[in-house]
């Protein structure tokens, strides 16, 4: 079958939505289906012979971050030329009503077109202004997935209708399949280890609330040691905690094998974000490398842990309650290590195998509407028996 998967935001910069849309490409590819990408990305960005750009991306402050879109009638010429070169069965949108290319794609585009929503916002002012222009664009959605109830919630609460379910895939393999014995990560009964990793000078990233909790945690264990790793400055908190010494190790940024590593091999992993999470893709590696998760209670935290049934939970922005459940977690392991062994049993439902499994799923169910009584003359017939051959082949 021939896909077509359209990302908003640019390849130049790394970010959860890329990762999902690569991943999910090369899933998709892996399992004989032809698929291309679209996505905004500048001249010199390398890019896998099947990823077309749609062009430069313009930096905008968006969900507590920063996004790089691209918009414009230009923009829109070249995602009718990708959409009449790839001749597509189907398209896939990733935050379709996102002012970026996938928006200008969805107005175009004269197949099935399947959306995906990844952001959670407790409050935005943007998506009430364009929640009334997004009505028709959400019209022309055959089909809708969210990555978490957090961002289906977001969905419903700001333009109605409903959608499927599916968590983010996660390639479990690397983190299953890391050792967990670094000398650099590796903690001890002794010596435990503590890890963080996010973008240090984000401050939804949560890096002062853990900052905060450090002192309490090295007063009540005396040999733990702090693993900060992410990119980013954040020179005041640097500051904070070098009376501390060797306890607190600034890392940098890390590579994905690193990464594995520490995960599987730290004593507990720390994610304190503050908001605008709409999953928790690290939660899910940490869980597959086996070690301890400790997490503030945002909703979508709390539901990947199951309410602190796979990992321990502390109140958001609570710096004290953070360190009381570090503490807990280090002195009384009885509890963690049940959570533990209730996470590797379940982690495998994220991984990418069962993921697209299911995304596969609202395909065919898109491909099967386009193709119902009444609905717009589309060619979904052959594609359908297309998909539906290909998965009995898998199977």
């Amino acid at each position: 079958m021939r896909i077509g998967i359209v990302c908003p935001y640019s390849f130049e910069a790394h970010g959860g939505v890329q990762a999902h849309v690569m991943d999910l490409a090369g899933e998709l590819q892996s399992r004989g289906h032809e698929v291309q990408v679209l996505a905004p990305a500048a001249e010199d960005t390398e890019l896998p012979e099947w990823v077309t750009s749609a062009g430069q991306a313009i930096a905008i402050p968006y969900n507590g971050s920063v996004a790089r879109l691209n918009f414009g009638a230009l923009v829109a010429r070249r995602a009718r030329r990708w959409l009449e070169a790839g001749d597509f069965d189907l398209v896939h949108i990733h935050e379709p009503i996102t002012p970026s290319v996938g928006m200008l794609a969805l107005q175009a585009a004269q197949c099935p077109v399947v959306g995906t929503f990844h952001a959670a916002l407790d409050r935005s002012l943007a998506r009430e202004l364009l929640s009334p222009v997004a009505v028709p664009l959400m019209e022309r959605l055959t089909a809708r997935i969210a990555v978490s109830e957090e961002a289906r919630r977001t969905l419903i609460q700001y333009h109605g209708g409903d959608a499927v379910v599916i968590p983010n895939g996660v390639r479990t393999a690397p983190f299953t399949r890391a050792r967990g014995d670094d000398p650099r990560f590796a903690g001890t009964e002794q010596a435990p280890t503590i890890a963080f990793l996010g973008r240090l000078d984000e401050p939804r990233k949560g890096l002062d609330v853990l900052a905060r909790a450090i002192p309490a945690v090295l007063r009540a264990v005396a040999g733990a040691r702090f693993l900060i790793a992410g990119r980013g400055q954040a020179l005041h908190i640097r500051e904070q905690l070098e009376s501390h010494g060797d306890c607190v190790a600034f890392l940098g940024g890390i590579s994905d094998e690193d990464k594995a590593a520490m995960l599987a091999s730290a004593t507990c992993y720390v994610a304190p974000q503050t908001g605008g999470e709409s999953f928790g893709i690290v939660l899910i590696e940490a869980m597959a490398a086996g070690t301890h998760v400790i997490a503030s209670d945002l909703t979508a935290f709390s539901d990947v842990l199951d309410q602190g049934r796979y990992g321990a939970l502390f109140r958001n922005g609570d710096s004290q309650d953070l360190a009381r459940v570090i503490i807990e977690t280090l002195t009384e392991p009885a509890a963690a290590i049940e959570r533990g062994r209730a996470a590797s049993a379940i982690v495998g439902r994220y991984d990418w195998a069962a993921v697209t499994d299911e995304i596969l799923d609202v395909y065919e169910m898109a491909l099967s509407t386009a193709q119902a009584p009444g609905a717009p003359e589309a060619r979904t017939g052959t594609a359908l028996d297309r998909l539906r051959r290909a998965r009995q082949e898998e199977t």
